[in-house]
């Protein structure tokens, strides 16, 4: 494949914004598939772009063998086109004309997995971002928004199925061996959404009909061995087609929904308009093969593309800098429809999580972006949490600030102003600006500035005039390129909780009654000062309420106070960050503590309220767990300036052992409580309680532990419990985990998603030797580095693993970075992906970041790098 020279990298920046010269008003693609090699001939009309500057030439975007060229029917002379790698420059053009371009591709020799590529004897396409000119020469890029006709001809006994966007109108044979399927795409795209199939499937159907009587064919095609696991995949989808017809009134505009699940993808799953291509995680799941986890992962992915279809493809990005208008967006509506079909408390903690432990640290790190980011050398990594999970925080903000009625009504708004057009975030937020009468300009700061806004807040009581004074001070970390930062607008989210465990009444000064007893401020300045009156008590602040804005808060309360809060607090997230608050100021201190040599002991504090939340019987089990879990310890490093990951670890697992010791007999009630006689998907939250309990107790150096849980991992009738039971040994150096490990592994050698969990747990394992295992695994009969799960479950896991990846000896980072080199060579996305393990290399102690530094350099100084890892390790080297 092609290879960046990495002294002259291109920086794209958004400033240099220009519209196509030409618009391609529409495209007939014919796909002839042969054994060796598949022909590509496309016929583009085209029309001079009435905005862009007068000029008759055109650059087409390509990487792929070009055959020929025709303009208007005549061959194209050498003199009118130049080729140039990537480019293809045409000269000497009218304002309006057709061009034909036939291309020749080698899917079966693509390792990249972009453009046209096989799998396991099938042909699959992925083209977002720019994997459309892998495939032919074109305006490869989502402002060229076109309707695609697509006719597929290949040997019907290799590729019966042949399928790709739109409505199928037509199929025949050609001769006794081939056959031919047109498909018409009403709906114009940009060539990021072009899909095609072909291949030996299998297919399982339904239907749905939509609010206004229409009938949509409904079709999810798998591997024919796994078409047994497709169901819960189409309940899901018929689910989130209902969930988005009564939240927003979005009806599905195609006669037919196709899903199709692929073992090697690069991403978690593509929402091409109408036939949507899916890494076989996030559609196969059966309860012998997928855990809980599992099944509420793939409904929710099956929400995203599915809501995709409006917030991407009917409306879709004018330019890759705007990618944010369609995910954050989207990840936010797949977020409000897992809270709608689970428990909402639970789904806001689990996504709070991520963003605190993924995407915190890429705001304070040498990548650091906005979520419209200014510039990138390559787009591939702007898939970023950024750009997705904090992006879909600034589309909640708006529903926070405007109400779920008013963000509706800027939803719609939105519809009615860019439905078939390629726009802006700005776009969307002068809709809902527009729609609610509010002005929004200074909000406009959270796509512009990086960084996580910090917010310090103090209280005042005054018990005479009844009067309670937050003042609240906002600042913003410098980041790469942006040293200085204006206030942000931050919708804070609070109330004021009474000694007796009650919300007080919310009035603010000049106010002529109470607004209730949980509220919104809008915090805009540097500094301002909120005052309560009429407030009878000394009252305990619940601040940042359900996370109301992407920002780190401090407040000084008191020990005794974050226990108030955990066991009274009415806001869920509030609860349980009360308790996350005071783990992790028993961790620090801890740390600092086991830094100056001195004994680590566990404050009664912590025992007693982690033990009052375990005790509970009225909490629901799946909040427990999550009540009940310590920050990570990759949060931890977030905490501490040149740390110690070995001391990190050390302090972590001291509290939990300690945890588990104090409370042994509720941890065992914990988990005989919570047994199950059989597999019930609304019994999820029990198992999710019943493990982690599992888990503590294996903390002890107890044999009852060590053969509760083999005894449930050989017992189990759903991966849950089984991989439930795995984690609990995974740290145990025991003939019982030797034993379940080897027969798991036996077990489910041929199923390649159960074998992904599998090299997760060795990769996550604690014990000194899983750098060892980890290397044979890279052996292992089920492993390939080519397939993107498996590396990600392997490499991409051992990277997060802080003990063994941050070894004092440095052989965890060569490791990595050997791999990341090694996979390079054939799939540079999945190799960037990989390299940003050394993203904080800055955070840990003296010795351990030279030896970080050396394997960035090692890995700089590469020959033929690809310009998407060295845009990661440029930046860390910067």
């Amino acid at each position: 494949m092609a290879k960046h020279d990495t002294s002259t990298p291109q920086v794209h920046y958004l400033k240099d914004y220009t519209p196509p010269s030409y618009l391609i008003d529409k495209v007939d693609l014919t796909f002839d598939i042969q054994d060796e090699a598949t022909r590509v001939k496309s016929r583009l009309v085209l029309s001079r772009h009435p905005q862009a500057a007068a000029s008759g030439e055109l650059v087409l975007h390509g990487s792929a063998r070009l055959l020929s060229l025709t303009l208007d029917g005549d061959r194209l002379a050498e003199d009118r086109f130049r080729l140039e790698e990537d480019l293809l420059t045409l000269t000497g053009l009218p304002d309006g004309f057709i061009l034909e371009v036939e291309t020749e591709l080698e899917p079966a020799s693509n390792a990249s997995l972009m453009g046209l590529y096989a799998s396991n004897g099938n042909l699959f396409t992925q083209c977002e971002p720019e994997g459309f000119r892998k495939i032919t020469y074109y305006l490869d890029r989502p402002d060229v928004m076109s309707k695609f006709t697509t006719t597929i001809v290949a040997d019907k006994n290799k590729y019966p199925v042949l399928l790709s966007n739109g409505n199928k109108v037509g199929e025949g044979m050609l001769d006794k061996k081939r056959h031919w399927v047109k498909w018409v795409d009403p709906y114009r795209k940009p060539s990021y959404l072009f899909a095609l199939v072909a291949g030996k499937l299998a297919v399982l159907k339904d239907r749905f009909v939509t609010q206004s009587g229409r009938a949509v064919a409904l079709e999810i095609w798998t591997e024919p061995a796994d078409q047994d696991k497709a169901a819960h995949a189409m309940a899901s989808l018929k689910r989130a087609m209902k969930w988005d017809e009564d939240r927003f009134d979005l009806e599905y505009d195609l006669d037919i929904y196709m899903i199709v699940a692929v073992g090697d993808f690069n991403m978690g799953a593509m929402e091409n308009k109408g036939l949507n291509i899916f890494n076989t995680k996030y559609v196969l799941a059966r309860k012998d093969t997928a855990t809980d986890t599992d099944f509420e992962g793939v409904e929710a992915v099956i929400g995203h593309e599915y809501f995709h279809n409006w917030t991407g493809n009917r409306v879709t990005c004018r330019d890759w800098f705007q990618l944010s208008l369609k995910e954050g967006l989207t990840v936010f509506r797949d977020q409000e429809f897992s809270a709608d079909m689970t428990s909402r408390a639970v789904k806001r903690i689990e996504d709070v999580k991520q963003l605190r432990a993924m995407q915190f640290p890429e705001d304070a790190g040498p990548t650091a972006h906005p979520i419209r980011p200014d510039s990138y050398i390559e787009m591939n990594n702007f898939y970023t949490m950024t750009v997705y999970e904090k992006g879909a925080e600034v589309v909640r903000m708006y529903q926070t600030l405007l109400g779920r009625d008013g963000f509706k009504k800027g939803m719609e708004l939105y519809f009615r102003r860019h439905d078939g057009q390629a726009v802006t975030c700005d776009d969307f937020r002068a809709a809902m600006a527009d729609a609610n009468g509010v002005n929004l300009d200074q909000f406009a700061l959270w796509y512009s500035q990086a960084g996580t806004p910090v917010l310090d807040v103090t209280g005042d009581y005054d018990p005479v005039g009844l009067r309670y004074t937050l003042t609240v001070k906002q600042s913003c970390p410098a980041t790469p390129g942006q040293e200085h930062k204006l206030p942000f607008h931050i919708p804070l989210a609070l109330g004021l909780v009474g000694r007796d465990g009650v919300d007080l009444p919310l009035q603010l000064e000049g106010e002529d009654e109470p607004q209730g007893v949980s509220r919104v401020l809008d915090v805009k300045s540097a500094e301002q000062a909120f005052t309560f009156v009429n407030v009878v008590t000394e009252p305990v602040p619940s601040l940042l309420r359900d996370f109301s804005a992407p920002v780190k808060l401090n407040f000084d309360w008191r020990d005794d106070e974050l226990a108030f809060l955990l066991a009274n607090d009415s806001d869920p997230f509030a609860r349980w960050e009360a308790g996350q608050t005071l783990a992790q100021r028993l961790l620090v201190g801890l740390y600092h503590d086991a830094q100056a040599g001195k004994p680590l002991t566990l404050s009664t504090t912590i025992v007693d309220a982690f033990g009052a939340v375990l005790t509970d019987l009225t909490i629901d089990p799946a909040f427990k767990a999550l009540m009940l879990t310590l920050p990570g310890e990759g949060e931890m490093l977030e905490w501490l300036d040149a740390a110690d990951p070995a001391l990190i670890h050390q302090v972590r697992e001291f509290v939990l052992v300690e945890l588990a010791q104090a409370l042994r007999g509720d941890w065992h009630e914990a988990f005989d409580l919570n047994q199950t006689r059989e597999y019930k998907p609304q019994d999820a939250d029990k198992r999710a309680l019943k493990n982690l309990a599992l888990a503590m107790l294996n903390r002890l150096p107890d044999d009852w532990p060590q053969e509760a849980a083999k005894k449930q991992c050989f017992g189990a009738d759903n991966m849950t419990d089984q991989m439930g039971a795995l984690v609990a040994l995974k740290d145990c150096d025991t003939d019982a985990r030797t034993e379940c490990f080897e027969a798991f592994d036996e077990r489910w050698a041929d199923d390649a998603l159960v074998m992904d969990k599998y090299f997760a747990l060795i990769a996550s394992s604690q014990l000194s030797c899983t750098l060892e295992h980890v290397q044979n695994a890279l052996e292992h009969p089920a492993f390939s580095l080519k397939n993107p799960n498996k590396a990600r479950s392997l490499i991409g896991t051992f990277g997060r693993n802080l003990p063994l990846f941050h070894a004092a000896d440095g052989s965890g980072y060569r490791f990595v970075a050997d791999q990341v080199l090694a996979i390079d060579a054939f799939n540079p996305q999945v190799a960037s992906r990989l390299v940003q393990a050394f993203n904080r290399w800055k955070k840990v102690e003296p010795a351990r970041q030279a030896l970080m530094r050396a394997e960035l350099e090692r890995i700089h100084g590469s020959d033929g790098l690809s310009k998407d890892v060295y845009e990661i390790v440029s930046k860390n080297l910067g």
